[in-house]
């Protein structure tokens, strides 16, 4: 197990399994297992929200484990695969009813789809009300399933790393979540926050948020059920920071520019949300008190497509667009050379140099 399609395949194939014994294990439940099929609306839900996706944590958790020496089973690293993928349903289920996002992947998204199964079934009260709730608990439960596929992970491996790892996660699950507030924070606390913060803030959240937990904890997290050397986590570390702080910052330039055919998400997305991202920190720099003034009130409302538009063209007037994107080649060169100066074996430098390219040079 080694090319790129036999990873996302083993790993897709092991959450099959996952859900298909979760849900044999509710079956057998003398409560469970006797209830009404109401308990299927969720579970059906719950495998939807694992299916699709590139599997990039997974992937960057095996060539972590990979570049380590591969010291446990692979049985072992394609479980920390499918926990990241849990964790990773987990955090999209629940960070779409905090955006009031309507759609993944180009599909409703878990809160709405839920809100749609409330209606479709003729329940009483609020479809919307239903659909937030039933997804926040949903959420719940693919959290509880990740540290399930978490333990499973760490069956065969040393007392020593398995400790390792399991701090690494919490560290993970921490981050994460003090990411996600510090974001949700920003939207409400920007007009009090001095304008010369703005990036410094924008950038610990995308540290927080998604650089460490989408790149470089995966990467550590592999080499830890590799058991890895000091040395190689050293290296790992060094090529996940700026790695993951390219993955984000594309994640805003497509959030803000993106084509919602390849992203599935509405255009400007981020910018009727009104993420304040480092790409939004960088063009308010740039621009007058009276230009800010108008780009602030208009930033975070609903728009027609001609004003996102405006705005799109606003921010690439000012220069943001063009900074951010010398910063992710920056940084993505930074992950090179840290590749390169690591002692790898070929085929583990060659596939994290492929992720790379993957990870920052992507319509989607």
């Amino acid at each position: 197990m080694s090319t790129l399609q036999d990873i996302i395949t083993d790993i897709s194939e092991r959450l099959d399994i996952f859900v298909r014994d979760r849900r044999e294990e509710i079956a057998r439940d003398e409560v469970l297992g006797a209830s009404d099929p109401v308990v299927d609306v969720l579970l059906e839900h719950a495998s939807a929200a694992l299916t699709g996706g590139k599997r990039l944590r997974a992937r960057f958790a095996f060539w972590g484990w990979r570049a380590a020496g591969a010291a446990s089973s692979p049985e072992s690293i394609i479980a920390l695969g499918a926990a990241l993928e849990v964790f990773q349903a987990a955090a999209l289920v629940h960070d779409d009813i905090v955006d009031n996002s309507d759609t993944r992947r180009g599909a409703p998204s878990t809160w709405r789809a839920l809100e749609s199964a409330h209606r479709g079934r003729g329940w009483s009260g609020s479809s919307e009300e239903f659909g937030r709730t039933g997804a926040i608990l949903l959420g719940d439960l693919l959290l509880g399933w990740s540290d399930d596929l978490f333990e499973e992970a760490l069956d065969d491996v040393e007392a020593a790393a398995a400790r390792r790892a399991r701090a690494q996660y919490a560290r993970m699950r921490r981050d994460v979540t003090l990411g996600q507030f510090l974001d949700v924070a920003g939207e409400a606390a920007w007009p009090t926050t001095p304008d010369a913060l703005h990036a410094d803030r924008a950038r610990r959240i995308a540290v927080l948020k998604s650089a460490r937990y989408s790149v470089q904890q995966p990467l550590l997290l592999g080499a830890d059920i590799g058991a890895a050397t000091s040395e190689v986590r050293t290296a790992l570390s060094e090529i996940g920071h700026p790695l993951g702080l390219a993955f984000q910052l594309r994640d805003d330039v497509l959030g803000a520019f993106g084509d919602p055919g390849l992203t599935g998400k509405p255009a400007g997305d981020d910018l009727t949300e009104g993420k304040r991202t480092l790409l939004v920190a960088y063009a308010r720099e740039r621009m007058d008190p009276a230009s800010r003034a108008a780009f602030d009130a208009r930033l975070g409302s609903p728009m027609s497509g001609e004003e996102i538009a405006q705005l799109q063209s606003l921010i690439r007037e000012t220069g943001a667009l063009d900074r951010v994107e010398r910063e992710i080649a920056d940084y993505a060169q930074r992950a090179r050379d840290a590749i390169a100066a690591a002692d790898f074996d070929d085929l583990a430098a060659r596939e994290l140099d492929d992720l790379v390219t993957a990870t920052t040079v992507r319509a989607a």
